[in-house]
């Protein structure tokens, strides 16, 4: 019974339409997602200003209303219920697909369980992109996304995914890059082959390609800069030496000072890449010097 009442609900609904906008290069944008974005009442937006601009670059005029991480939940619900009365809508995110790393999904969850209709204007999307240009093996993958921000959650899903056979995909800011390497090094060993995509379809475009180690020494003398995305091989069915590094601070401690850090920031690393105390690692490195 509900489901025929959800159903008949539907039926009078408009569309949500989740459409994929450019990563960075606006030719990519598509002649249906051009027309579409056009021709709706309305275009929910994760941050309006950017949107407005790609909008103005196609001479589109169309109403956007904000929707974004911070007003999901009392935004998503008066949202569906402009599609209740009969209209369509389009979510659109800053780059790329609706729904990966962005409040889209959520969107889409509240559109079904009310029993509208969701559609995709499929475009880019910045980790197959990156994926597709690796090197690595395409046919079975899994995307991560952005690790938590704690190093011990960091640490729960590298753990997680690190005896997964497909190609791991990972989004990571400019800032925390060096960390995040680090970070995988000590999970999943510093001679996974991986390839990281840069400023993906921008002028600066680049590839950096070779170990996780090797990618890591290339970082620690070249500054980060733009949005990064990092593609890492599968696990191959061999363990690796990190896994007992992984337990003992004094071993990451000083792989971190050979990386070129100092003795007071390898200590800060290592106790945040391992969910301890820096008196802990402190203690660690006395005893063995001792």
């Amino acid at each position: 019974m509900k489901e025929q009442q959800e159903e008949k609900r539907g039926a009078a609904a408009g569309t949500l339409y989740l459409c994929a906008t450019p990563i960075g290069n606006l030719e990519d944008m598509t002649y249906r997602a051009v027309r579409m974005l056009g021709e709706v009442e309305l275009i929910a937006a994760e941050d309006t200003r950017h949107t407005r601009q790609l909008l103005t670059h196609f001479d589109i005029h169309t109403k956007l209303t904000s929707y974004h991480e911070h007003n999901k939940f009392t935004k998503g619900p008066e949202l569906v219920e402009w599609l209740l009365q009969g209209h369509d809508l389009i979510c659109v995110s800053d780059a790329g697909l609706p729904g990966i790393c962005d409040p889209g999904s959520h969107l889409a969850m509240l559109a079904i369980e009310a029993g509208i209709r969701v559609s995709p204007l499929p475009g880019c999307n910045a980790g197959l992109s990156a994926l597709i240009c690796s090197g690595l093996d395409t046919t079975r993958f899994t995307f991560v996304g952005f690790l938590p921000k704690t190093a011990k959650k960091q640490k729960e899903v590298l753990a997680e995914v690190k005896d997964h056979r497909e190609t791991l995909i990972f989004y990571e800011a400019p800032h925390h890059l060096r960390a995040t390497l680090r970070q995988l090094i000590v999970v999943l060993g510093g001679a996974r082959r991986a390839a990281f995509g840069r400023e993906l379809t921008k002028r600066f475009e680049e590839f950096h390609r070779g170990t996780l180690q090797e990618l890591a020494d290339y970082y620690d003398a070249q500054e980060p800069r733009g949005e990064y995305v990092l593609i890492v091989e599968g696990f191959s069915g061999e363990e690796t030496e990190p896994e007992a590094q992984q337990k003992d601070p004094v071993a990451l401690c000083r792989e971190l000072m050979a990386a070129g850090l100092s003795k007071k920031d390898a200590m800060r690393e290592a106790a945040k890449t391992l969910g301890i105390a820096r008196r802990d690692v402190y203690n660690a490195l006395l005893q063995a010097d001792s």
